[in-house]
């Protein structure tokens, strides 16, 4: 143990992580959606033709985890499964029209959870907070992050 007071980066990362998440589970039960699912419903509908596993390693999941919650959404028809172009032993997921209307309630949910988690911060340490977490989980998971979806502080004149 270290002789600092303050608890480390990673321990407070975990801990904001793991209570907006239990919220984040909580509501979306009302829409029928585990995390697990609403993380496959949301790679799915902005980068369509990912495999399970592709969506596993952005979602920080494993591959069984994703596998059972994309069963369970193919089967409620929020998700379809198409061959891959070039790999046989691959398949491509994609949203259904019922599965973007999913995600998209999801995603209100989501912003709802964001906006009262955040609320007693100012809006620019709001967007101090978007950069940080943004630039950190670009260093530790790129892939994770949807291409072309930069936080606008990282996108504007003073960003990298």
């Amino acid at each position: 143990m270290t002789d600092t007071v303050f608890p480390t980066i990673g321990y407070l990362a975990w801990q904001a992580s793991q209570n907006i998440a239990a919220k984040l589970e909580r509501e979306l039960r009302a829409l029928d959606l585990t995390l697990a699912q609403y993380n496959a419903l949301l790679h799915t509908v902005r980068s369509p033709g990912l495999s399970s596993a592709d969506i596993a390693r952005r979602s920080g999941l494993t591959a069984q985890s994703m596998g059972a919650a994309v069963n369970q959404l193919i089967g409620r028809g929020l998700l379809r499964r198409e061959p891959h172009p070039t790999s046989r032993r691959s398949m491509c997921l994609f949203a259904t029209d019922e599965g973007h209307a999913a995600g998209t309630r999801a995603d209100a949910v989501a912003d709802r959870i964001t906006a009262e988690t955040t609320s007693h911060f100012s809006a620019a340490d709001n967007m101090t907070l978007r950069h940080l977490l943004y630039r950190l989980v670009e260093e530790l998971n790129p892939d994770s992050l949807v291409p072309g979806a930069r936080p606008q502080a990282l996108t504007g004149p003073e960003g990298p």
